[in-house]
């Protein structure tokens, strides 16, 4: 397997490997014209967006700055918003359903890395998916850590870093994020 191939299968892999190397490089490029265009019609802006993420619905808008890490693991659906400055690593899916809102300075990470010293010193990773379910919201600079699921009409509070999974209809804050309300 290259190495893209097991980052993509969510094995320990490097990503100092070339072909990542290169497809990081080619993101970073993409990010650099889509963060210049935020006074472009939102039509333009959303186009651009199609060109390097995995899915892009309907009615979407990713104010800048914006930074992931390849961009094509990152699936938005319809009417999804994205506030200034989230940062996305996407080495593994991260899904954001419809309707769902994020605050400025979210961090979605879906990279992990080896909780053994000795493969973190062969300068090994891994990523773990993200989902995040329909209209939820998530408040300014909050963490999302990686394998993490946030269920449908979840709200994360500012700031929060959201380390266990999310139900839906429920609200957690916090460090650690604890729930604090139910709707279920």
């Amino acid at each position: 397997m290259t190495e893209k191939q097991k980052m993509l299968a969510g094995e320990l892999y490097r990503a100092s490997d070339p072909e990542l190397v290169q497809d990081m490089a080619r993101c970073a490029a993409w990010l650099a014209e889509y963060n210049a265009t935020s006074t472009a019609p939102e039509a333009e802006r959303t186009q651009a967006l199609r060109q390097q993420l995995g899915a892009v619905g309907d009615n979407v808008s990713v104010r800048a700055p914006f930074h992931c890490d390849y961009g094509f693991n990152i699936f938005l659906g319809d009417n999804v918003f994205l506030n200034f400055g989230c940062v996305i690593l996407d080495v593994a899916p991260v899904h954001i359903g419809h309707g769902t809102q994020i605050g400025p300075g979210v961090q979605i990470l879906a990279a992990d890395h080896p909780r053994d010293p000795a493969l973190r010193r062969q300068l090994l990773e891994s990523g773990r998916p993200v989902t995040i379910g329909e209209t939820v919201w998530i408040g300014g600079g909050a963490i999302i850590l990686p394998g993490i699921t946030i269920g449908d009409n979840a709200i994360i509070g500012a700031g929060s870093v959201v380390t266990r999974n999310v139900p839906a209809g429920v609200t957690v804050a916090g460090n650690p994020a604890r729930t604090l309300k139910s709707t279920r």
